[in-house]
């Protein structure tokens, strides 16, 4: 196997490992929240001064206003850990795609711009830390992730193409449709209601109304929308368990709700204006059954009143959603079928791995 064709193969695993890994911690963080582990560690990037979970004497001496429970600085710890290491694996895909970075369709863009994404990323977990999980930093943090796990897949999708041949060095891309704006407002949609989700966990008010599809047993209940998404609210002292009344938190588990509707309302519009495409229902067909998993979850979860184990599997949901619509977009983009031949391909590709 040639070189450059082996390098391909390896990058095209990594980033596919990258998504897998980016999926873990972003359910691993979502444990830690559940479990009020978020601040099981009061520094960072280490546990109480140390890289380790320490004995409850030094950490005592280090944060003497911050008692250890060792059970949840292990959990934040292992986040932390696994989290460092989808950053090893950024920089192992920037060093092993360096040398093909001058070919015309390797995404090395793509490349540095999840660098950038995982610093930042890496900032917003120091901030919620720091910041005494600030509703703000821990709703951008979520969506963070989800960022991360897209670019890893966006990524794996380029390298895919790129290893099919389907330029040359400096050739020209096939021809690929633009997304429509349905394609937009339901991706717009799809990243508010994540933020309503978000904002919901990070302000606690996941049960903050009983009942379902009534709030409290009101159609209308009661709202204090100014107060459930007040964005420039003063920093801390400490955001476990939330401060918000039950007003405030209503209004926010109501918008969530209301988000949820439009999303549903643009994934069926999806559904009826491509449903002639056959190339299309099965990617389409996945993604209704992610939004309605997701929607039986949301409701499960309220009336069971958030266990833990439900909880997380909403997390979960959240990321099915995110890849189903990412990746029924992208087989958009690749309708019609590019126009060359598997002859050219060939060819191309040999080209290509000369280089």
């Amino acid at each position: 196997m040639h070189a450059a064709q082996r390098r391909l193969a390896l990058l095209k695993t990594l980033s596919l490992l990258g998504v897998v890994l980016t999926v873990g911690v972003i359910l691993l963080g979502a444990w830690t929240r559940l479990v009020d582990a978020g601040l099981g560690c009061p520094d960072w990037p280490g546990c109480y001064g140390a890289l380790v979970v320490p004995d409850e004497a030094r950490a005592l001496a280090h944060s003497p206003e911050s008692p250890l429970e060792s059970a949840k600085a292990w959990m934040e710890m292992i986040h932390r850990y696994v989290a460092s290491a989808l950053g090893l694996l950024v920089i192992a895909l920037l060093v092993l795609g360096r040398p093909l970075r001058r070919h015309a369709d390797y995404p090395w863009r793509v490349s540095l711009g999840l660098l950038a994404l995982i610093l930042l990323q890496g900032a917003f977990g120091a901030f919620t830390v720091t910041l005494r999980l600030w509703p703000q930093v821990v709703t951008l943090h979520l969506l963070g992730g989800l960022g991360v796990m897209l670019v890893f897949l966006w990524l794996h999708l380029r390298l895919r193409r790129c290893a099919s041949g389907s330029l040359t060095p400096g050739g020209v891309a096939p021809p690929r449709r633009a997304l429509t704006p349905l394609w937009g407002l339901a991706a717009m949609l799809l990243v508010g209601q994540l933020a309503l989700g978000g904002w919901v966990s990070s302000n606690y008010a996941g049960i903050a109304c009983q009942g379902f599809p009534t709030c409290n047993g009101e159609w209308w209940p009661s709202l204090d929308w100014s107060e459930g998404f007040h964005l420039t609210q003063s920093v801390g002292p400490n955001y476990l368990h939330g401060q918000l009344h039950a007003e405030a938190r209503s209004a926010i588990q109501v918008g969530h709700r209301l988000g949820a509707l439009a999303l549903g309302l643009a994934i069926l519009a999806l559904l009826i204006c491509y449903r002639h495409e056959a190339a299309m229902r099965p990617w389409l067909a996945a993604l209704a059954l992610a939004y309605g998993v997701q929607f039986s979850l949301g409701v499960a979860n309220i009336l069971l009143w958030l266990p833990l184990w439900l909880a997380l599997l909403h997390t979960a949901g959240a990321v099915a959603l995110v890849l189903t619509l990412a990746l029924a977009a992208w087989r958009w983009r690749c309708l019609p079928p590019c126009s060359i031949t598997t002859q050219q391909t060939s060819r191309q590709k040999k080209e290509w791995l000369h280089v």
